[in-house]
C-alpha cells in the first residue's frame, strides 16, 4: 500500500511538472513571460521622465486639485530677481491677488578657533576641547576650514558675553567672527489661488527661476 502512494505521489508530481512546462497547450497556464506582459500595456510610447521642476509643478497642482482656491508660496529671491518678478506678477496676475514681502535674516556670529596648519593639528585641538568638557561645532564655509566653532550667536554681544565665558575656562586662543552678514530675500504669496490664477501660473515660470510655487505653511 505504502509503495503504490508513493508511485501515485511521483506520477502526480511528474504531470503537474510537465503541465507547468506546457506540455499540454490546450490545458496549461496561461505563460507570463515579458513578452505576453509587453502586450498589456497601454501606450507606452506616451511614457517620459519629469524633470525636476516639472515634478514640482505636478505635486503643487495635485496638492491643489478639487480646491476653489490655495495659498501658495515661492522663494526666497534676491533684489533682482523679485524687482523682475514683481513686473511678470503685475503684467500676469490681477491686482491684490499676490503679495511680495522682505524677510530679513540676520547676521550669525562664532566663537572661533583657528586655523590650524593640518588635520592633526586639528584632531589634537579637538581632544584638548574634550579634556575641558567644551562643544564645538561643525563649520561648513571652506573659508574657515581647519577651525573649530564653540558657538554661533544672532548678536555679536552674545558672542562677547560667550567667549568671555570661554576665557574663564581656559580657552585663550579663541575669539569671535562673524560668519554671515545681516540679509533680506523676497518671499511671494498668493493667498487664494483659484483655478483662473493657477492657469495662469506658467507664464511665471522665467521670473521664478526654478523657484516652485509650493503650498503655504
Amino acid at each position: 500500500m505504502l509503495r503504490f502512494l508513493m508511485l501515485s505521489l511521483l506520477l502526480f508530481n511528474g504531470l503537474y511538472f510537465a503541465w507547468t512546462e506546457g506540455a499540454f497547450p490546450a490545458l496549461g497556464p496561461e505563460q507570463q513571460t515579458e513578452p505576453q506582459r509587453l502586450q498589456h500595456q497601454l501606450r507606452p510610447q506616451a511614457l517620459r521622465l519629469l524633470t525636476g521642476h516639472e515634478l514640482r509643478l505636478w505635486e503643487t497642482s495635485s496638492a491643489v486639485s478639487g480646491k476653489s482656491s490655495a495659498c501658495l508660496q515661492a522663494g526666497p529671491f534676491d533684489e533682482a530677481r523679485g524687482a523682475s518678478l514683481r513686473a511678470a506678477l503685475t503684467s500676469a496676475l490681477p491686482p491684490g491677488s499676490w503679495t511680495l514681502s522682505t524677510v530679513a535674516e540676520a547676521g550669525r556670529w562664532i566663537v572661533y578657533m583657528g586655523k590650524y596648519a593640518s588635520a592633526e593639528a586639528l584632531a589634537k585641538k579637538r581632544a584638548e576641547l574634550g579634556s575641558l568638557n567644551l562643544r564645538f561645532e561643525p563649520l561648513t564655509d571652506p573659508a574657515l576650514q581647519w577651525g573649530l566653532s564653540l558657538g554661533g550667536f544672532d548678536t555679536q554681544a552674545a558672542a562677547d558675553a560667550a567667549l568671555t565665558g570661554l576665557n574663564q575656562r581656559g580657552v585663550r586662543t579663541a575669539r569671535v567672527l562673524r560668519e554671515r552678514a545681516p540679509s533680506s530675500s523676497i518671499m511671494l504669496r498668493l493667498p487664494a489661488a483659484d483655478e483662473a490664477i493657477r492657469a495662469r501660473l506658467g507664464d511665471l515660470q522665467t521670473a521664478l527661476g526654478g523657484r516652485a510655487l509650493l503650498a503655504c505653511k
